[in-house]
C-alpha cells in the first residue's frame, strides 16, 4: 500500500519537468485541431460521466481544511449507504462466525515459506505505517502545489482518523479475545479496517481499475491476520466493513448523501423523511 500511493501521488501530480516542444508555437492547422479535439472531449458524455463520478476538488487542502472536514464526516456517518454496509457486514460476520476456530487452524502452516510470505502483512496494515503513507501523499501535493494530490492524501489522513474512531470503541465494546489469547481486541480487525479504508478511499478518488491493487493488498492484509491468529474470519470480515465506510464518508460525493429530517405529524406523531441531498 506504501509503493502503491507514492506511485499514485507522483501518478496524479504530472511530470516534474516541462518537455520542450511544448514551447514550440503551433501552426494554424494545429491550432484548429487541438481546438476541435478539445471540443469534442468536452462534449464527450462518457468524459462528463467520468468527471461526475470523481470528487470535486475542495479550494483549501490545508491543516484547518483537514480538521473541518472530519467535522463533516462525522456529521455524516450516519447515512443510508453506511447502514447498508454495516449490515452487510455484521451480517456476513454472524454468518461465518461458527466456523471461526476451524477456519483459522486450516490456515496455520508449518511451512517457512507460507510464513514468510504472509510476514508483511502485519506492517502493511499497522496504523503509523498507514498515518505514514497518507501523511505523505498530503506533504507531497502541498509542496508541489498539486491540489488532486493533497485532496487525496487529505481524505486518506481522515480516513484512518475516521477507522480509529469507530474501530477502538467497538473493540471495547465487544471485548473478544484473540485467538492467541494476547488480549480481548479482536473484534473488529483494524488492520484489516485502515486498509480497506485507504483502498476505498483511492478507489472513491481514481476509479475501479486503480484501485484494484490497493483492495488486493487490503485482502492480503485480512488473510496475514488469520494465519498469524491474531484474528477470527468474523473480526476481518467485519473490519473490512467498517473500513469500507469510513473510506466512503470521508470522500465527497454529494449525491451520496441521504438526510433523515424529523416531522411532527397531526395528533402528536412524529414521521420520518428520508431525502437524497445534492
Amino acid at each position: 500500500m506504501l509503493l502503491m500511493t507514492t506511485v499514485l501521488a507522483m501518478a496524479l501530480s504530472g511530470p516534474f519537468g516541462t518537455s520542450s516542444l511544448a514551447d514550440e508555437p503551433l501552426s494554424a492547422s494545429e491550432q484548429a485541431q487541438s481546438q476541435s479535439q478539445s471540443q469534442a472531449k468536452e462534449q464527450d458524455p462518457k468524459d462528463q460521466k467520468a468527471d461526475e463520478k470523481k470528487p470535486p476538488t475542495p479550494p483549501h487542502t490545508g491543516i484547518r481544511a483537514l480538521v473541518a472536514n472530519l467535522g463533516e464526516d462525522l456529521k455524516h456517518l450516519p447515512a443510508m449507504q453506511n447502514l447498508y454496509l454495516a449490515g452487510i457486514g455484521g451480517g456476513l460476520a454472524a454468518v461465518v462466525h461458527p466456523a471461526d476456530q476451524s477456519f483459522n487452524v486450516r490456515l496455520r502452516s508449518h511451512y517457512d515459506t507460507v510464513n514468510k510470505a504472509f510476514a508483511a502483512g502485519k506492517y502493511l496494515g499497522d496504523t503509523p505505517e498507514q498515518v505514514a503513507l497518507s501523511l505523505g501523499t498530503y506533504v507531497v501535493g502541498r509542496l508541489r502545489d498539486q491540489p488532486k494530490v493533497s485532496h487525496l492524501g487529505m481524505d486518506l489522513l481522515q480516513a484512518q482518523i475516521l477507522t480509529e474512531i469507530l474501530v477502538q470503541p467497538i473493540k471495547f465494546a465487544t471485548h473478544r479475545q484473540r485467538p492467541d489469547l494476547s488480549d480481548h481486541q479482536s473484534f473488529p480487525s483494524g488492520h484489516a479496517a485502515v486498509t480497506f479504508a485507504g483502498a476505498t478511499v483511492i478507489e472513491r478518488h481514481l476509479g475501479w481499475r486503480n484501485s484494484i491493487l490497493g483492495y488486493g493488498i487490503a485482502s492480503y492484509v485480512a488473510a496475514s491476520r488469520l494465519h498469524d491468529t491474531r484474528h477470527y474470519l468474523s473480526d476481518v470480515i467485519f473490519g473490512a466493513a467498517v473500513g469500507s465506510i469510513a473510506g466512503r464518508t470521508v470522500v465527497h460525493h454529494e449525491a451520496d448523501y441521504w438526510a433523515l429530517t424529523p416531522v411532527s405529524m397531526p395528533g402528536g406523531g412524529v414521521a420520518l423523511l428520508v431525502s437524497r441531498t445534492r
